[in-house]
């Protein structure tokens, strides 16, 4: 089936084959630079982690801040990215881009020098809402500019870049707070970003294409504010709700969201029949791929925030390790990643979707003996016995490099250029909310077992989170199963 050029009204664009698209050759810096903004964001995401403790100490920050300085930056970020890939089609990505990575560094500066709470509670969601600008550019960057094998190793190289930041980001915090430099603690977390971000900026123009979609669309200014009011009234009450006892106004919210994703959706649905530009066209639910994709991206991405933050409050309040310590832990999930993320995507090429069920099967087998591991040490402190939890990490992490790649790519390479900005919006939104619902979810959990904050309740809390993960890596092998076999497959 061929691909029209003229905007189809009532359905989703067909994949356009190679030999209907050729890109023109990407410049020889994109990947680093664009890869940089993935690294950033994912790093702050992660780096709070380790910075809990010292940020309680300092800021006198109750546990429900903490969550909101944790989910806050994941809410903005994914309350930004359906209108931010919109706005790239429109406006141009490199422009958007930019725009994104500058705020970013500024927000930056804004979080490391926050006097209260409050104040790096705002500055962070102004850094995810910063970070939304750039994230679906960079999906659609590495959608169009590379083709192929090239394709495959530039979102293998996207999904290593998300996971470094990750579990790397836990010991990279932790050096810093431990170096201490000109007495920062903290803040220097995220005053880390202020060279990194000016120098990638200072490589923009000479390295990221400027695109636009190919028949310009407009900006959906209702859809725009459904979608953003329709995620923060779900996800208020869910990071609100415990610390509070579960108020009215949490219930109201929960229902409104409802309402408003309902909206959202039927405003999407008439927009996409009339070709009226809407945020997110109805019609790439109709291709398996990305419906299937976006179900199992749903259950990954749920558990991967709320692990490492599960794990960072057991190892520091339940185990006494220090911020540099407990990093050193997250490299064991680290060393797993690498071993695999640089070579799933050849053993996709062959295996398809089974790549990231096996993935799926093998992180439940690491949380599963990371169970038992944390029961054997009981409720004791100090490093003691901490070796014990090294396999379940390490299989874990071998898991995790054999889902992020794979996953995405399966999601995005049978999208049309013409929708490849509102797919991949559409794509690090459901990661991102994914993520902010996980955190709160898995802490309602947590939180609850820990009770009275005592160090002796934090392993049956961890066991607690490390049970529901496990049921949620079995559901996410079950999803995989959805997908076409083969990457560009009809079925």
């Amino acid at each position: 089936m061929t691909t029209s050029t003229a905007p189809v009204p009532s359905s989703v664009p067909s994949p356009v084959s190679p030999a209907q698209q050729q890109p023109p050759t990407a410049p020889r810096g994109l990947l680093p630079v664009v890869l940089t903004a993935t690294f950033m964001t994912a790093l702050d995401f992660f780096i709070v982690n380790v910075a809990i403790p010292s940020m309680q100490l300092k800021l006198g920050a109750s546990a429900s801040a903490i969550q909101w300085i944790v989910a806050g930056f994941s809410l903005a970020l994914a309350a930004g990215l359906i209108t931010a890939g919109r706005l790239g089609d429109i406006a141009g990505r490199r422009r958007v881009f930019s725009l994104g990575l500058a705020l970013f560094t500024l927000s930056s500066a804004a979080c490391g020098l926050a006097p209260t709470a409050g104040v790096l509670i705002a500055a962070r969601a102004v850094q995810g809402l910063s970070a939304a600008l750039m994230g679906p550019q960079v999906l659609v960057l590495l959608r169009t500019s590379y083709q192929g094998a090239a394709q495959a190793k530039a979102f293998a190289m996207y999904g290593l870049t998300m996971g470094i930041g990750a579990v790397f980001g836990q010991l990279i915090g932790g050096l810093l707070i431990k170096a201490d430099l000109f007495g920062l603690d903290w803040r220097a977390c995220f005053l880390i970003n202020l060279p990194v971000g000016l120098a990638t900026l200072a490589l923009v123009p000479r390295t990221v294409p400027e695109s636009r979609a190919p028949q310009r669309p407009r900006l959906d200014n209702t859809g725009v504010a459904l979608v953003t009011t329709a995620l923060v009234t779900l996800v208020l009450p869910l990071i609100q709700g415990r610390s509070q006892g579960w108020p009215l106004w949490t219930w109201l919210c929960l229902a409104g969201s409802a309402a408003l994703f309902t909206g959202f959706g039927l405003h999407q649905h008439r927009l996409s029949g009339r070709d009226g530009s809407p945020l997110v066209h109805t019609g790439l639910f109709r291709e398996r791929a990305f419906s299937a994709g976006m179900a199992a991206q749903l259950a990954f991405w749920l558990g991967q925030g709320s692990f490492f933050l599960i794990l960072a409050l057991y190892l520091q309040q339940g185990r006494g390790l220090d911020a540099l310590a407990s990093g050193l832990v997250f490299t064991a999930i680290g060393g797993g990643y690498l071993a695999t993320s640089m070579t799933a995507h050849l053993l996709a090429a062959r295996m398809g979707r089974q790549v990231p069920a096996v993935g799926a099967l093998l992180m439940a087998l690491g949380l599963g003996l990371l169970w038992l591991a944390v029961g054997s040490l009981g409720s004791g402190g100090g490093t003691d016995g901490v070796l014990r939890l090294v396999p379940g990490l390490v299989v874990d992490g071998l898991g995790m490099g054999m889902v992020i790649a794979p996953l995405t790519g399966a999601v995005l390479t049978r999208v049309s250029p013409q929708l490849v900005g509102s797919a991949s919006g559409v794509l690090a939104t459901v990661q991102q909310v994914a993520g902010a619902l996980g955190i709160a979810l898995i802490g309602i959990v947590f939180y609850g077992a820990v009770g009275d904050g005592a160090a002796s309740g934090y392993p049956h809390a961890f066991q607690l989170g490390l049970a529901a993960l496990v049921a949620l890596e079995l559901v996410l092998a079950g999803l995989v199963q959805l997908l076409p076999r083969r990457a560009g497959a009809a079925a």
